[in-house]
């Protein structure tokens, strides 16, 4: 067996990613415990220790993969993002690139390429992502036609939440999220009674339409992905099921021309 062969077991092996998925979260960790002044003070120089190690980790598995795979190894996008994450720890984070310690904490989003049922959230995700922009143009169109009535009918009464088109667009999308709506609604009922009108007709069309149906396109992408696992797990048990078949086949026709032989063999009884 080649090295090369080797080392492909190896990272393919369940072992070494559940190894690779425990150093992310120990690394994980680690991070958290920095955001404390306190304990930076009293241990920084070992978890600034433990964070490069896990780094050093993190970049000899993935030259392993490049060797393993080698251009095959950019072809899987899961492994382009992981270079992605775990380059950003490399770049110098010093002067202006000091910003960039705190990415460092992207590394944990790794757990996303490791863990499969992780992947398939994703994946389902952003097979729905035509979808929702469509959602997204459609929830636009309802909150700018919201906002240049709110600003035309609201904006003299209550000047700081509608005085203008932007104010009345960003306490719209604050009302849609259920923040403190009732109080910008009192607000502007104290002097237009019948305000509450537009408040509840605004609130049923965004949040419980147009937001569902988010949810909604979402889970169909997610149940259509799963149905395509499902119906390619079955072309592939129907393939093996197959080949087993053809292999009884032929045994049996090797068996019956060794039968058919052995006949001609005997000595004719007459």
């Amino acid at each position: 067996m080649t090295t090369r062969e080797r080392l492909r077991r190896l990272v393919e092996d369940r072992r070494f990613q559940n190894f690779i998925i425990a150093v992310i979260i120990f690394n994980a960790g680690t991070l958290a415990l920095e955001t404390s002044q306190r304990i930076l003070a009293a241990f920084g120089d070992l978890l600034h220790t433990l964070d490069y190690l896990a780094l050093g980790i993190f970049v000899v598995e993935l030259l392993a993969k490049f060797y393993v795979h080698r251009s095959r190894f950019f072809r899987d996008p899961w492994n382009v993002f992981d270079v992605v994450v775990v380059g950003i720890a490399l770049i110098p984070a010093t002067g202006p690139l000091a910003v960039l310690r705190a990415l460092r904490i992207l590394r944990v989003l790794r757990l996303v390429s490791l863990v499969p049922s992780m992947r398939k959230v994703v994946a389902g995700l952003l097979a729905a992502v035509p979808g929702m922009a469509s959602i997204a143009a459609l929830l636009g169109l309802v909150v700018f036609v919201a906002g240049v009535m709110a600003t035309k009918l609201f904006g003299a009464i209550s000047p700081g939440d509608f005085g203008s088109l932007g104010a009345s667009l960003f306490t719209l999308f604050q009302v849609m999220t259920g923040e403190a709506w009732p109080d910008i609604a009192d607000a502007v009922m104290a002097e237009a009674p019948l305000a509450w009108i537009f408040f509840v007709v605004y609130i049923l069309v965004s949040s419980f339409a147009v937001l569902n149906l988010f949810i909604a396109v979402i889970v169909s992408a997610m149940e259509d992905q799963l149905r395509d696992e499902m119906r390619e797990e079955e072309d592939r048990h129907a393939a093996e099921q197959a080949a087993v078949n053809q292999e009884i086949l032929t045994e049996l026709r090797a068996l019956r021309a060794e039968v058919a032989a052995l006949r001609q063999r005997e000595p004719d009884p007459g």
